[in-house]
């Protein structure tokens, strides 16, 4: 088994991956003194139902591609190549033996603030806020999703969780969806694409309007 003590995971579509994801990767890594990140590109997100989302080894793909050469990120497959719904519990539950890593690493779980409203109905939601440290990634203009906490069904104990990883970061410059609707309508991926996955988007021809 590995030594790595701090293990974070950072679960999304990424569909596709963008610089406010890369931005969010290095403030939680340096924020919480994450010895590894890993990327988990969702199969089927149960709170999106009726998404269709990108296939998921372009996903990956593209993951891999942005994340290339920083030593501490990593990504794996492993709700892509389960079945169903991907629950994050489930891959909490699953990825230190995936990975090789010691049983007694400290495990984060990287949330955005948009999530905390309904994140007490997330499966098993008691266990995971116990079994990770949530690091909340609060962008400026999204106060309002962090307000409400205390008003949250959660005991005070996994409140104070939430808490104590909040993560303060500037606005977000471009967003998935909207990066996907602007392909779709015919511009090029911009500068908050890397170049890398610019390029791959532009090969496989991903998020062009079908004819």
């Amino acid at each position: 088994m590995s030594a790595l003590q701090r293990l974070g995971l950072f679960g999304g579509s990424f569909d596709p991956i963008h610089a406010g994801h890369l931005h969010v990767a290095r403030a939680a890594c340096a924020a919480f003194d994450l010895d590894q990140l890993v990327f988990v590109p969702a199969a089927r997100p149960p709170h999106k139902p009726g998404r269709v989302l990108a296939a998921g080894a372009d996903r990956l793909a593209m993951v891999d591609l942005a994340i290339a050469g920083e030593a501490r990120w990593s990504s794996s497959d492993i709700e892509l190549k389960r079945s169903g719904p991907s629950y994050t519990i489930d891959t909490l539950r699953a990825l230190p033996a995936a990975l090789g890593v010691a049983p007694d690493a400290e495990l984060f779980l990287v949330i955005g603030s948009d999530n905390l409203p309904g994140l007490p109905g997330w499966r098993d939601a008691r266990e995971l806020l116990s079994f990770a440290q949530p690091i909340v990634v609060l962008r400026a203009g999204d106060e309002a999703h962090f307000d409400g906490i205390r008003d949250l069904d959660l005991e005070p104990a996994l409140l104070e969780r939430l808490e104590r990883g909040l993560l303060r970061l500037p606005p977000a410059a471009g967003r998935s969806t909207e990066l996907r609707e602007g392909i779709q309508a015919g511009a090029e991926p911009g500068e908050e694409v890397p170049a890398r996955v610019r390029e791959y988007i532009t090969v496989k021809g991903l998020y062009q309007a079908r004819p």
